[in-house]
């Protein structure tokens, strides 16, 4: 065999198999191409009502006695136990005796100065009785009911001048305050509970020897509670002073109430918020305890024609989505207020519109949608 015909031999198989495989491949049919499926998005949805919405205001706060108050001895002695046990968390009734001083030296003194009065008024008796018969009874009986086992009754007053001037005389009006200047010391050995409290601190243990200035202890009414929150000055403006004021607490169980008693006119540099204090319902105290931790929720004005929906179904601000005949459509709004679980929208929405209220993303107006309906009746109170 010739060379050449050794070399185009292969060439020709090559080109012939080349041929054969263009002819195959065009022989075969591209498949049809499948139409891409649209998908419906099945999101929450909130059906508008438009109604009268209360706005409310959140806020954080600590309970605390309204009438906090420091213990000192205006006297000097032992202390002694009084109704109840003169120790820290110690509650009491309104009149219980707290606690008391060693009166017996103060007794003495205002016997002695009661027999000085008597005295002074055994010599005065006569001249009266002499020169004004008609007033001596009445001298006479206050001298009689003049004892040492019980307080000092007032003086009766002198019907004329000459009378006042015997009484002057015998150091009577003298002698008489006298008396009532140490039966004022004796009441300061006495420390009666004025409310119904509970002790908080005690600087001096029964038995202890009390100076006058010396700190005996701290007490705390606890029939009157207030509890104190601030309250961002943006918000200040949305109160209503007049609705009634709900607390729960993450600590204990049980809700109460309570009204605004005054806010403040300061503004707190650090928190640039103002003080706003609530005073508790007399009648849900007992639950409570000094210093734990409240959630007020303060009521705000009342903004018509609105509707409210969670704050992720707002966007930029300024719109949300709606489904309007299966599909989804964006749909500008105003907001009236930005609260802490809810955005209260004041216009731009209608009755019986179908607002999503979930987060959307990746999504764009024109995409079929289908509603799942949840409640709002807890956001629109």
């Amino acid at each position: 065999m010739k060379k050449s015909t050794k070399i185009a031999f292969p060439i020709i198989i090559v080109v012939a198999g080349l041929l054969v495989m263009m002819g195959l491949i065009s022989l075969k049919t591209d498949p049809p191409k499948k139409t891409p499926e649209v998908k419906t998005k099945v999101v929450e949805t909130e059906i508008v009502s438009l109604q009268s919405i209360t706005s409310k205001v959140t806020a954080y706060g600590r309970v605390v006695s309204s009438q906090p108050i420091e213990l000192y001895a205006e006297v000097t002695g032992t202390l002694e136990k009084g109704d109840i046990p003169f120790k820290a968390s110690q509650r009491f009734s309104k009149g219980d005796l707290i606690i008391k001083i060693d009166d017996r030296q103060v007794k003495m003194d205002i016997n002695s100065a009661k027999s000085d009065l008597l005295t002074a008024l055994a010599s005065v008796l006569p001249e009266i009785k002499i020169d004004f018969p008609d007033q001596y009874p009445i001298w006479q009986n206050y001298f009689n009911s003049c004892g040492f086992d019980k307080k000092i009754a007032s003086l009766p007053e002198a019907a004329n001048e000459k009378i006042k001037l015997y009484l002057s005389r015998f150091n009577i009006y003298k002698l008489f305050f006298q008396v009532r200047d140490l039966e004022i010391q004796l009441e300061k050995h006495f420390f009666y509970a004025p409310f119904n409290g509970s002790i908080v601190s005690i600087a001096l243990n029964t038995g202890s020897t009390a100076r006058t200035g010396s700190p005996l202890g701290n007490i705390i009414n606890l029939e009157i509670l207030e509890v104190s929150v601030p309250v961002e000055s943006r918000n200040i403006g949305w109160i209503d002073k007049k609705q009634p004021v709900t607390f729960i607490s993450s600590e204990i169980p049980g809700e109460w109430t309570g009204h605004i008693s005054r806010i403040g006119s300061d503004i707190d540099d650090l928190t640039q918020t103002i003080e706003v204090v609530i005073t508790l319902d007399n009648s849900q105290t007992s639950s409570l305890f000094n210093g734990v931790f409240l959630n007020a929720d303060i009521p705000g004005k009342k903004i018509e024609n609105s509707f409210s929906i969670p704050p992720k179904a707002v966007y930029e601000d300024s719109y949300v989505y709606l489904i309007v005949n299966g599909k989804l459509e964006r749909r500008d709004i105003s907001i009236a207020r930005r609260e802490t679980d809810r955005t209260i929208i004041s216009s731009g929405l209608k009755n019986g519109d179908t607002v999503v209220v979930e987060i959307m993303q990746g999504v764009t107006p024109g995409m079929p949608a289908s509603s799942k309906i949840n409640q709002t009746e807890n956001r629109g109170n």
